[in-house]
């Protein structure tokens, strides 16, 4: 596990009081801990004082420099797109370069790891998702970080549905026109179709095996380093469904590549008004279907408060504009901006939510 550093919040422009209310009120009076004790917690806490400025400076300062943003999977997927679509504006914003930086495997695990154990300094940031921060802790067995504690939210970018989706030309010969259909197709050949996602514990895995034990049909699941190359194996004819986010899915589908049988949102998408949900066109089995998807900015754990919320604000100001909204909301992705302690507060939720997806599919990676 990666050490925790802690980040000393103070007001701009006026150093850290020494706490000697503490020493009042503890029940252990300070200075019974004799003389060393007390020369070296104020050693401490002149280091403290001394070490402030510089890092009052750097915040103010930053950036200074190119940011990066790690994407934790392939390019082509969702979570790609949206990177690239907030980068330029950032850009714009704080006058520096958003550069965008694949580092894909593992469910997006190796990229967070990148970013949890990157300097606190503004200068590395990640493109988390529902599965690096709302799946994974329960999903792995084991994780080289933790994504509650060694990350500081900055604000959730965009929430999409996902859309159930097979190749179109395969779907026809078996008479797939809708879910309905495929049920009725999967349970008659167990196991002979293959389901592509873009990785263990994404949700495009998670909705794929929520689907699988709610309506009890089998197929085999094949994990890509992301949902461009997933998709084009479900294109190609190597794979018969996924349950892809629907932004990176929606050109497809409009093409005629790929045929939607139904999103997996609790309601219709404005972007396929058309689709049914999975709940509404799968009957009875699938009542209570829902398997949405996420992505948000997160940087390094302690890094400067000032520098979260400057990135929040501008990235909620990029959001909010009518070009971006019209850009996002076309794709099927409801863009958020929302503050630091918001994004927190809907993580932490998410972790609950998705242990009860887990457990009740079955889904582990070792």
């Amino acid at each position: 596990m990666p050490s925790h550093r802690r980040y000393v919040h103070t007001t701009p422009g006026r150093a850290p009081a020494i706490p000697w209310r503490y020493f009042l009120n503890n029940k252990r009076p300070f200075f019974h801990r004799g003389t060393a004790s007390f020369f070296a917690t104020a050693l401490a806490a002149l280091s403290t004082f001394m070490a402030t400025p510089s890092a009052w400076a750097q915040s103010a300062n930053w950036p200074t420099k190119p940011v990066k943003i790690v994407v934790p999977f392939a390019p082509g997927g969702t979570t790609d797109i949206l990177a690239r679509a907030m980068a330029p504006e950032l850009s714009k914003a704080f006058g520096q370069p958003f550069v965008v930086e694949n580092r894909a495997g593992a469910g997006g695990n190796i990229g967070a790891d990148i970013v949890a154990k990157s300097a606190p300094d503004g200068y590395t940031l990640l493109m988390g998702t529902v599965g690096t921060h709302g799946i994974n802790k329960s999903l792995y067995s084991k994780l080289a970080f933790d994504p509650q504690k060694d990350f500081a939210p900055i604000t959730l970018v965009a929430g999409v549905p996902n859309v159930m989706v097979v190749n179109t030309e395969k779907a026809k010969a078996a008479g797939i026109n809708n879910v309905t259909d495929f049920i009725r197709a999967a349970k008659a050949k167990p196991g002979t179709f293959n389901m592509a996602s873009s990785g263990n514990g994404t949700s495009i895995h998670l909705a794929g095996e929520l689907f699988k034990t709610m309506s009890g049909t089998y197929m085999t699941h094949f994990p890509y380093s992301g949902s461009g190359p997933a998709l084009l194996a479900l294109v190609g004819g190597d794979m018969d469904v996924m349950f892809d986010n629907l932004p990176s899915s929606m050109a497809l589908i409009k093409s005629g590549k790929l045929k939607a049988l139904a999103v997996t949102s609790a309601e219709r998408s404005a972007a396929l008004p058309d689709i049914p949900t999975i709940e509404q066109a799968g009957g009875p089995a699938l009542k209570g279907y829902e398997a949405s998807s996420w992505f948000g900015l997160l940087a390094p754990a302690n890094t400067p408060p000032d520098i979260v919320n400057r990135i929040q604000q501008e990235a909620a100001k990029a959001l909010g504009t009518p070009a971006m909204k019209e850009k996002l909301l076309a794709q099927g992705a409801i863009p958020s901006g929302n503050t630091p302690a918001q994004f927190t507060a809907f993580i932490n939720a998410e972790h609950k939510k998705w242990a009860q997806v887990v457990k009740a599919s079955g889904a582990k990676v070792d």
